[in-house]
């Protein structure tokens, strides 16, 4: 299944209170159950930066992330910025079999 990347930055006003992150994703990760059931989550880290979450997850296509995307954004009031990913290993095998470049 192909792999998703998703950046996410909540909104202040979803935030009233610091224990307010994990009462969020609790409800995002039940609603995402149920209204995705197919995406299999690999990993959730917080951030410091520009984004507050990184998340990875596999989904069956590019309409299951965008799916996974909206509903975050929705649930979340904030903005979710998606970006497809390929295993370490597999991007080596691709690299690999690239014919050589002629030199400059």
């Amino acid at each position: 299944m192909p792999i998703f990347i998703m950046e996410t930055r909540v909104s202040v006003e979803s935030l009233r209170q610091p224990r307010s992150f994990e009462a969020l994703e609790r409800g995002v990760a039940g609603y995402l159950e149920k209204a995705c059931p197919d995406v299999k989550w690999l990993g959730s880290y917080a951030t410091i930066g520009p984004y507050d979450y990184l998340d990875i997850f596999e989904a069956n296509d590019i309409e299951a992330a965008m799916r996974v995307s909206v509903l975050v954004r929705a649930y979340g009031h904030g903005e979710a910025t998606i970006h497809p990913a390929v295993d370490w290993g597999r991007f080596k095998h691709l690299v690999r079999n690239l014919p050589e470049l002629p030199p400059v």
